[in-house]
């Protein structure tokens, strides 16, 4: 048997960790759900109001500031909240004795965190946006009556096929596809270095880091570029797109691999 990987002993640590985070999971999309819900019928269309938008087509733009926010919420909480048990000594001393090794408990880390909650996260906004999607689409003839100079009203697309058959979505989202992943790393981080407030301490420490590294930035391209950036913005599109990506999964990888040290540490 492997010390360091052994499927079946993989196997019985994921079931023996769901016992602590599977509560706290469970109980969070719970939550998940009533809150995307309760957005959509408070802000859906109806047949009364001012429902278009410049288009001349039904209003449905909240979907996407709504997706982002409750989307880094979902994450960065069942990530902070994953190693939390470590920060109270008499369970952290049974957890760290389960007979697992290192990278097995990493590794269920990264299958609760970046795996499932990211799946489940994404279901259940598809689920709920494809129903009210089609409750829409099924009333237009109700729209049609609001106002007279939308002779013809489009059907509203659900977000996955906007983004689907969109060849600019799908440029941007292959390039921002590390951000979730990068989101999770650092609290995942946070989970493992704080032992108490975990998602305040990480969510606080993020906000200084991130406000102190724009600004250096910032000044930087000034001082040494200056106005040339403005102008090769356009030009510089791909190249920029490209840089985020590979940035942001060079950080990940190095926030995951620093978690995993840190981990170690912590059974020592």
């Amino acid at each position: 048997m492997s010390n360091i990987f052994n499927l079946n002993r993989f196997g019985l640590l994921l079931k023996r960790q769901w016992l602590d985070f599977g509560k706290v999971y469970l109980l969070t999309l719970v939550i998940l759900v009533a809150v995307i819900f309760s957005f959509y019928c408070y802000f859906i269309p109806s047949p009364i109001g001012d429902n278009f938008d410049y288009d001349g087509n039904l209003d449905m733009r909240f979907r996407y500031g709504l997706f982002i926010f409750l989307g880094f919420l979902f994450i960065s909480i069942t990530s902070s909240s994953y190693f939390s048990i470590l920060g109270q000594k008499p369970r952290a001393i049974q957890e760290l004795m389960l007979p697992a090794s290192t990278f097995e408990k990493f590794a269920g880390a990264l299958f609760y965190t970046a795996f499932l909650a990211v799946i489940s996260y994404l279901l259940i906004f598809y689920i709920i946006d494809l129903g009210f999607v089609k409750y829409v689409n099924s009333h237009l003839s109700e729209f049609k009556m609001e106002s007279a100079k939308h002779s013809h009203l489009n059907g509203v697309e659900s977000i996955s096929k906007q983004v689907t058959s969109d060849k600019n979505y799908l440029t941007y989202l292959s390039s921002y596809f590390p951000i979730p992943f990068l989101v999770i790393s650092i609290f995942l981080l946070g989970s493992v270095y704080f032992n108490r407030f975990h998602y305040i301490k990480t969510a606080i420490s993020v906000a200084i880091f991130s406000a102190i590294t724009f600004y250096m930035i910032y000044k930087a391209s000034i001082l040494f570029i200056g106005d040339k950036v403005m102008r090769n913005v356009m030009v510089q599109k791909d190249e920029i797109l490209l840089w985020i990506f590979l940035v942001s999964a060079a950080i990940t990888l190095s926030l995951w691999l620093i978690t995993y040290i840190r981990l170690k540490e912590k059974e020592v």
